[in-house]
């Protein structure tokens, strides 16, 4: 599949950035079903993209859209307040362009229409929820503008609420995209009901994750990249490459040992803690479909977002 690009200009294409994107500050605030996270950033002219600040609140939005088919009142107001603060922390470093993007509770709520709503007078700036395709299209060159990648890249883009991998080059761009509602929070919520799950309950979990991945069959790419919280956090626990074996292995450990003492001291906090293992199973599947161990990316859905509005920016100018 292919993704179109969004009406709101989010996407385009990543080839001549040098050459069409001047130096501009932008801020990205990304509600995710785990967290919302801020990205401000100034893009240059080579196409790269230069952190000034980040801020991130978890507000696990996901799980009233998993239980509740909806975002209900008390996080909407949680939400409205996250977006206030994070705006105006965007304004006082100078952003010159701020955008709201919705990933999969804009998707999977019924009540998508007052998120942007909440988010709109929050933010006072432009809200978009991005379908699918969008995402792991600004995913995979979010990942890609911050590595100096030769051949074909694969990225995958494991949230809380779905997962998206993206197939491309630095030529074409990303040329296949797919998308399964199989986050972490999600698989977590929906496959792994237990707080010590026993080996029986992750693979019936396996199983399950198979399922949610089924008709995902991408071509083999010469390089896999894995972004979002999770990959992260498996990057401090097992390193920053990690494939099928390595991944079977953390999954016995955190079945042996539990996911708290597993990620005791590395910085991982309780709420990716409790989702790791979820988001361990749906890597492993990715990775064996992919054929290919996967490489923690530098950067993702957020850089992506940013070199597009850097482009809105440029072409306003």
């Amino acid at each position: 599949m292919r993704a179109a690009a969004p009406a709101s200009g989010v996407l385009d294409s990543p080839t001549d950035a040098a050459e069409r994107i001047p130096p501009v500050r932008v801020a990205v605030i990304d509600v995710g079903s785990n967290s919302v996270r801020l990205l401000v950033a100034a893009v240059k002219r080579d196409g790269q993209v230069r952190e000034i600040a980040r801020d991130r609140v978890y507000l696990r939005l996901g799980d009233d859209a998993y239980r509740l088919g909806r975002i209900g009142d008390r996080k909407l107001v949680e939400l409205a307040d996250v977006g206030k603060r994070f705006a105006r922390r965007a304004r006082a470093e100078r952003a010159e362009r701020i955008e709201t993007i919705v990933t999969a509770p804009g998707r999977q709520s019924a009540n998508a229409d007052e998120i942007v709503e909440t988010l709109d007078e929050a933010t006072r700036a432009p809200v978009v929820v991005l379908t699918a395709e969008d995402e792991g299209c600004l995913a995979w060159e979010g990942a890609v503008s911050a590595q100096q990648l030769a051949g074909s890249t694969g990225v995958v883009d494991l949230g809380g609420g779905s997962c998206e991998v993206a197939i491309g080059s630095t030529t074409t761009g990303p040329t296949w995209v797919c998308s399964r509602d199989a986050g972490a929070l999600r698989v977590t919520r929906q496959l792994l009901a237990r707080e010590r799950p026993s080996a029986r309950d992750v693979q019936r979990a396996r199983a399950g994750v198979h399922e949610l991945l089924d008709g995902v069959d991408p071509v083999h790419p010469d390089v896999a990249l894995a972004v979002g919280g999770t990959a992260r956090a498996l990057g401090k626990v097992v390193g920053p490459r990690f494939g099928v074996r390595k991944l079977e292995s953390l999954a016995q450990a955190i079945v042996e040992r539990g996911a708290s003492v597993v990620t005791q001291g590395l910085d991982i906090t309780p709420a990716r803690t409790e989702t790791l293992l979820g988001g361990t199973l749906v890597l492993e599947e990715i990775a064996r479909r992919l054929d290919a161990k996967l490489e923690v990316g530098r950067s993702g859905v957020r850089e992506g977002a940013a070199l597009a509005l850097a482009r809105i920016e440029s072409a306003a100018a």
